[in-house]
């Protein structure tokens, strides 16, 4: 198969998602977390989960979820429901590793492990990324920068190749970063913290999917 665009057509949109990567939201708190809190393992498994869903969301709405979220509203109510759900799970399990980490530390108690392996930061990473309202609204913004009217079915395969790519390879960064020696000493010392803060985005993210029904 042959590619119908340029590959200045891909650059933009891969310049623009790679920015959302970068920045903080639920997938990076996620990988961060799972870093300092059980290890690089933990840590790459939630890279290749955030690589694997961002190339979904890229089929997704590419392949033309908003038009089927036009035609069949209700499935968008079912879709919220279920997306509130979820992180208000991830909210408790993060602010009751945060309480944990708080305690171990007030009372000068070794700090614990979450001891979360490869396949379950994966799991963890595919079910928070399937409810990412961040990964929502930067695919459909990212619907106005590619011509997906233009786009063939090579095209919209690299499109998702490279955004895997670029996820995976981004997270695996965090991952590798923020599990080192260095880290673990930080996460020791104020760990509870940025757990806090995950359960905080988590709680905020289900606020805003509540308020907006």
């Amino acid at each position: 198969m042959t590619l119908a665009l340029s590959l200045g057509d891909f650059l933009p949109v891969w310049g623009f998602l790679a920015a959302n990567i970068v920045t903080p939201g639920p997938n990076v708190l996620t990988t961060i977390a799972l870093s300092m809190g059980s290890g690089r393992r933990a840590g790459l498994g939630s890279a290749l989960g955030v690589g694997l869903g961002i190339s979904w969301w890229c089929l997704g709405t590419t392949l033309g979820m908003s038009a089927i979220l036009r035609v069949l509203p209700g499935v968008e109510q079912v879709l919220t429901l279920a997306a509130v759900g979820l992180l208000c799970w991830f909210a408790f399990r993060y602010f009751r590793a945060a309480w944990g980490g708080f305690r171990a530390r007030a009372m000068r108690l070794p700090a614990q492990s979450e001891g979360v392996s490869f396949a379950g930061g994966f799991r963890r990473a595919i079910l928070i990324n399937a409810v990412n309202p961040k990964a929502l609204t930067t695919w459909l913004a990212i619907l106005g920068l590619f011509p997906v009217a233009r786009a063939g079915g090579a095209d919209i395969a690299l499109l998702c190749l490279g955004a895997c790519a670029l996820s995976f390879g981004i997270h695996s960064a965090y991952a590798l970063a923020f599990s080192s020696p260095a880290a673990a000493r930080a996460y020791l010392r104020a760990g509870w913290l940025l757990q806090g803060l995950a359960g905080a985005l988590f709680a905020g993210f289900a606020l805003r999917l509540v308020a907006g029904t």
